[in-house]
C-alpha cells in the first residue's frame, strides 16, 4: 500500500496528467488537491487525445477520481467535462467522481471580476486563464465564498448569492466599468448545476481515511507547477492557490504520515506561459524548434508558451519545497537533432554566481543562466521503451540531472502516447 504525490517542478505543463494516467493503472483513487480549471491535462491513448481540466486523468482508467476541498470548481464547466468524457465511451457515476463538499465554487461575478481587471490592467496584466481562480480564492479567504455544500441548499445559496452580488455588481460597475450580473439569472443557473451534481458530493477527507484503512493505494495529483505557488513561485506571477506538496494533505484532508512518496515531474526543457521573468529563455532558431517540436501550447489557455534549456536552478528549488524522492523526465524527444544541449546549473547577478532561486523578482529578472553544454544526439527516441536502449548522450544527459538535483530520475517519457513511458522504477511498488 502506498499514497504518492504527483507534482510539476517547473511553471507547470510539464505532462503531468500523462504521467498520473500511467500512474493510475496501480492505484485504486486518483485526488486532486488544488487550483481549478486553469490547469488543462492532454493525454494520448492508442492515438486518440483526451483533454480535462478538473476530473483527474485517472479517469481514463476509470479509478476512483476525487476533487478535494482545496480546490476552486467551476460546475458548468465540470458538468461539461463530464459530458465530454461521456461522450469519449467513459462511464462518469457518483461512485468513481466525488467532489468534496468543501470545495468552493466558482461564480460568474468570479470571472467578470478577472477578465474586468486585466483589461484594466493594461500592459500591467498577470496573464490569468481568466476562468475566475483567483477572485474564487479571494472569496474564500476573505469568508465569502460558496462552497458545494451551500448550492445544495437552495434557501442558503440564494441569500449568499444575493449578498455577494451585492458586493460585486458595486465593483464591476464602478470600479472595472463593465457589465453588472442579474441575481436571479445566477440562481436559476446554479439550481440546474446543483440537481445534477449533487449526488457527487461527498467528505473526501473520510473517503480518503477509509481508503487508506482498507489498504487502497492513492495517487494525489497537483495543477500547475511548484513556481506558480501563491507563496514559493515567482509572486505575482503565479496562481492563486499552493502547487507544492504540503498541500495535498490540506487540499484533501488527510495527515502527512499518510504520504509515503512524492515525484516531481521534470520537463526535459523550461516551458512557461503568461508573463513573469525566466532567465533561461531562448529568443533564436532554438527556442523556436523547441517550440515547434514539442508543440508548446496550453492545453486551457491555446497561449504559445515560452521555451528555454532545462534549469535546475528551479528544480533543485521545486526539490526542496516537496521533498521530492524521485523524478520524471518528461518530452526527452523533443531535444533530438540539437547538439549541443545545455542545462543552466547556476545564475549569474551583478558579477556573482547564485546556486539558490532568487525569492526577489527584480533580482531574478536580472539574472543570467549560467550553462554547462553536452553532446546531443540525432536519434529518434520515440520507439525506444528502455532505458538502456537510449542513445548513450540522452542517457548521460539523465545521469546529469540526477548528479545535479541529487534525486533519482524514476520515469521517462518519449511521446504523448501511454506507451511511450520508460518505468525504471515503480514508486507504487517500492
Amino acid at each position: 500500500m502506498a499514497q504518492i504525490i504527483v507534482l510539476g517542478t517547473q511553471w507547470g505543463d510539464e505532462g503531468k496528467g500523462k504521467v498520473v494516467d500511467l500512474l493510475a493503472e496501480y492505484a485504486d483513487v486518483v485526488v486532486r488537491f488544488q487550483g481549478g480549471n486553469n490547469a488543462g491535462h492532454t493525454i494520448v491513448i492508442k492515438g486518440e487525445q483526451f483533454i480535462s481540466h478538473l476530473i483527474p486523468s485517472g479517469i481514463l482508467q476509470q479509478k476512483v477520481c476525487m476533487l478535494g476541498n482545496g480546490m476552486v470548481v467551476d460546475p458548468g464547466v465540470l458538468i461539461e467535462e463530464i459530458d465530454y468524457l461521456e461522450g469519449k465511451g467513459l462511464q462518469i457515476t457518483p461512485q468513481n467522481l466525488k467532489i468534496s463538499a468543501k470545495a468552493h465554487l466558482i461564480m460568474p461575478y468570479h470571472k467578470a471580476i478577472d477578465l474586468g481587471r486585466e483589461k484594466l490592467k493594461g500592459e500591467q496584466k498577470i496573464g490569468t486563464t481568466g476562468r475566475g481562480i483567483g477572485p474564487a480564492y479571494e472569496d474564500k479567504a476573505t469568508r465569502q465564498g460558496i462552497r458545494f455544500a451551500e448550492l445544495v441548499n437552495t434557501s442558503l445559496f440564494a441569500k449568499k448569492t444575493a449578498l455577494c452580488m451585492q458586493e460585486k455588481n458595486f465593483y464591476l460597475k464602478e470600479y472595472l466599468h463593465t457589465d453588472v450580473l442579474q441575481l436571479e439569472t445566477v440562481l436559476s443557473e446554479y439550481q440546474e448545476y446543483a440537481q445534477r451534481l449533487s449526488p457527487y458530493l461527498t467528505n473526501v477527507s473520510v473517503d480518503l481515511q477509509n481508503a487508506i484503512k482498507t489498504g487502497q493505494q492513492i495517487l494525489f495529483e497537483g495543477a500547475q507547477g511548484t513556481h506558480l505557488d501563491i507563496d514559493h513561485g515567482t509572486y505575482p506571477f503565479v496562481t492563486s492557490s499552493n502547487t507544492v506538496a504540503g498541500n495535498a494533505c490540506c487540499g484533501a484532508g488527510i495527515g502527512p504520515r499518510d504520504i509515503d512518496g512524492i515525484m516531481g515531474v521534470v520537463k526535459a526543457y523550461t516551458t512557461r506561459v503568461g508573463a513573469g521573468p525566466f532567465p533561461v529563455e531562448l529568443f533564436d532558431q532554438t527556442g523556436d524548434a523547441i517550440q515547434k517540436k514539442g508543440v508548446e501550447f496550453g492545453a486551457t489557455t491555446g497561449r504559445r508558451r515560452r521555451c528555454g534549456w532545462l534549469d535546475l536552478v528551479l528544480v533543485r528549488n521545486a526539490v526542496r519545497l516537496n521533498s521530492l524522492n524521485s523524478l520524471v523526465i518528461t518530452k526527452l524527444d523533443v531535444l533530438s537533432g540539437l547538439d549541443p544541449i545545455k542545462i543552466c546549473n547556476g545564475y549569474q547577478y551583478q558579477g556573482q554566481v547564485i546556486d539558490e532561486f532568487p525569492t526577489e523578482l527584480e533580482i531574478l529578472e536580472k539574472c543570467q543562466p549560467i550553462y554547462e553544454s553536452m553532446p546531443g544526439w540525432q536519434a529518434d527516441l520515440s520507439g525506444i521503451r528502455s532505458f538502456k536502449d537510449l542513445p548513450v548522450q540522452a542517457i548521460n544527459y539523465i545521469k546529469r540531472i540526477e548528479q545535479l538535483t541529487s534525486v533519482p530520475v524514476e520515469l521517462i517519457s518519449v511521446g504523448p502516447g501511454r506507451e511511450q513511458t520508460m518505468m525504471i522504477k515503480n514508486p507504487f511498488q517500492s
